[in-house]
Parts: structure tokens; sequence; C-alpha cells
């Protein structure tokens, strides 16, 4: 038979399976190095090409943005996409590793990728 636990009594909250570990006599642990802060990558040898494409969207032109570096991580395109947006005041998507920006601004699309560190080629 198994043995029921009275429900309406008070119960003890979940007990420390290390609450009776004896520390003393235990040597002192090694210290843990915090981790060095991740290199910042040299985005200033990455060439990245603009183009200008009007076609299948309506007559709305839009600016793409391909040949992106390699290294760069889907999440690391969708913060420079959102920095973009941001900075440019436009809409735009991430499209496989193309990035998508909306109207016709080429001249301030290439300055904020120049800005970031980039050598840009394509459209002016």
């Amino acid at each position: 038979m198994s043995r029921k636990i009275p429900v309406s009594a008070p119960q003890n909250p979940l007990q420390s399976p290390f609450a009776a570990l004896q520390m003393d006599g235990l040597p002192e642990g090694q210290e843990i190095a915090p981790e060095p802060a991740p290199e910042k990558v040299d985005t200033k040898r990455h060439r990245i090409v603009l183009r200008k494409e009007k076609a299948q969207r309506g007559g709305k032109t839009v600016i793409v943005v391909s040949q992106l570096p390699t290294h760069l991580s889907p999440p690391e395109l969708e913060n420079l996409l959102k920095a973009a947006r941001k900075s440019l005041g436009c809409g735009g998507a991430l499209n496989g590793r193309e990035l998508e920006l909306q109207g016709d601004q080429a001249s301030r699309v290439r300055t904020f990728f120049e800005g970031q560190g980039f050598l840009v080629g394509g459209v002016s």
C-alpha cells in the first residue's frame, strides 16, 4: 500500500540536497577568469554592392544591398537592417542574404554603409 501525503497540513518547500554538506576542510577552487570580449569584426575590407530595382514592385523603387559578407549571421543582418531602416527613415526587408530598402535613396544608403565601414559599389 502507498502512503498518502496529507495535503491539508503545511508542507516544507523543496529541500536543498546540499543543505547538510559541510564546507569545512574543502580546498579553495580555482578562480574563473572572465571571458574576453568578442573581437570586433573589421568590416573595412568587406565590399557590398547596391542595385536599384523596380520590377515586380508595382512601380516602387527599392535599393537592394547584395554580396554581404558571409561571416555575418542572420541575427547580425537583422540588426544591420534595423539600424539602416532607423537611420534612413524607410522600410526594408531581409530577403535571403540581401537587404531591401524602400525608396530611391541610393546616395543615402551608400553613405550609411560607408559609415558602417563597408566598401560600397554599385549605383550612386
